[in-house]
């Protein structure tokens, strides 16, 4: 979390005036612990927030003008709260812009102007969620400054809704879910397509989760992605020679699929449809073991996640491979895996204290021996959704 003082002289320095006014919100990045490309076959995620995230400072301003900058990025403007559209050049501006938008069309006009500073400590395309903190912390902040109600469940979804729609990104629920639903040393156990969803304790004790990033640019995601959809739906469609009712793959149980996978035909496409199967069901061990205290045990479910989606759901790629490779090699290491939708992005580990800095060294090392990428690496903790900062930071 920055100096909120430094913010503070750095926005009256882009916007004038006083410091008189000013509000802070934060809302934090997120990481998925386990359960990867579950979500969209009906399974459930476990991601968790992180402590660092995006900081906004807000100001009402006499007019309808939004006057939006970032110490991140050099794009800045000041642009109409009234009949906002999707600019291509406004770069990261159309996500601030995109809240705006959707609370209109929920009858949420501005009563008035703002300026916000926003200032990012998540890394830029490594895949914890940049622009769901950046979402989800306007939203907020704006519902907050209106005097309306913040439902956190609500705000996630109305951010999702979005990007999907002005900024044209069909992403899921989880990364916003997380952001605005997260609680400092827990987990959260969602179903995506009902959003039921529950607070698992992540007592991690003398251990730190670390994220790695390979700084791996993750070109063949789209591609990909649509391709194991479209498997898992063909996995769906010849199951219901079994289950005619079946809609996603979420819906069966791990027995149930063991005894009818004979039915897809394709081997590569009944590989996908265990990997989906499995990894529900280690997301469901995941919380007995969490609640039992037992971090060893998640750390070989989470080793176990990697494997599946290196052997049968194939979207690792040997960057994520080598990192991963190296992590367990290290004394101290309870599980890694990647993390997100795969060919590049980051991995997740459960280290002991003691062994970060080895961790970080040897993996790092390695590493760029193994590809000629020099990676990041971030020593996390668990923290709170989005919320205002009653204080200095």
């Amino acid at each position: 979390m920055p100096q909120i003082t430094e913010l503070k002289k750095e926005f009256t320095k882009r916007f004038g005036g006083s410091e008189d006014g000013i509000r802070v919100f934060h809302a934090p990045g997120r990481v998925n612990l386990i359960g990867e490309h579950t979500d969209y076959n009906g399974g459930a995620v476990f991601p968790a927030a992180l402590t660092f995230g995006t900081t906004l400072l807000i100001r009402p301003r006499g007019d309808l003008q939004l006057g939006l900058a970032s110490t991140n990025f050099p794009v800045s403007s000041t642009i109409s709260a009234r009949g906002l559209t999707f600019k291509e050049e406004d770069d990261w501006l159309n996500y601030p812009k995109a809240v705006v938008w959707e609370l209109a069309r929920r009858g949420i006009d501005l009563s008035v102007g703002y300026d916000l500073l926003y200032h990012g400590e998540i890394p830029n395309g490594a895949g914890l969620s940049s622009s769901a903190s950046i979402e989800v912390v306007t939203a907020y902040a704006l519902l907050r400054m209106e005097g309306k109600k913040t439902d956190p469940v609500e705000i996630a979804v109305w951010s999702q809704h979005a990007e999907n729609e002005f900024v044209g990104v069909k992403c899921g629920i989880m990364d916003q879910f997380a952001v605005a639903n997260g609680k400092k040393d827990h987990a959260i156990h969602l179903n995506c397509d009902t959003l039921e969803y529950e607070l698992v304790p992540f007592r991690s004790g003398d251990y730190r989760l670390v994220i790695g990033n390979t700084n791996k640019r993750r070109g063949l995601v789209d591609s990909k992605y649509n391709e194991r959809r479209s498997q898992c739906e063909q996995a769906v469609r010849e199951l219901r020679a079994a289950f005619p009712e079946l809609k996603l793959l979420g819906q069966l149980t791990l027995a149930e699929f063991e005894a009818n996978k004979s039915l897809i035909g394709d081997e590569t496409v009944r590989r996908r449809a265990r990997h989906v199967v499995e990894e529900i069901d280690r997301v469901k061990q995941s919380i007995d073991v969490l609640k039992r205290g037992d971090l060893a045990a998640f750390g070989s479910l989470m080793n176990a996640s990697h494997d599946s989606l290196r052997d049968l759901y194939e979207v690792t790629g040997p960057e994520l491979d080598a990192m991963v490779d190296a992590a367990r090699a290290v004394p101290g290491v309870l599980g890694s895996r990647m993390t997100g939708a795969g060919f590049g992005g980051c991995t997740i580990s459960l280290v002991h204290g003691q062994s970060v800095d080895r961790f970080i060294e040897e993996v790092g090392r390695k590493y760029e021996t193994a590809t000629g990428l020099k990676p990041d690496f971030y020593v996390c903790d668990i923290g709170d959704g989005v919320r205002e900062w009653e204080g200095e930071a």
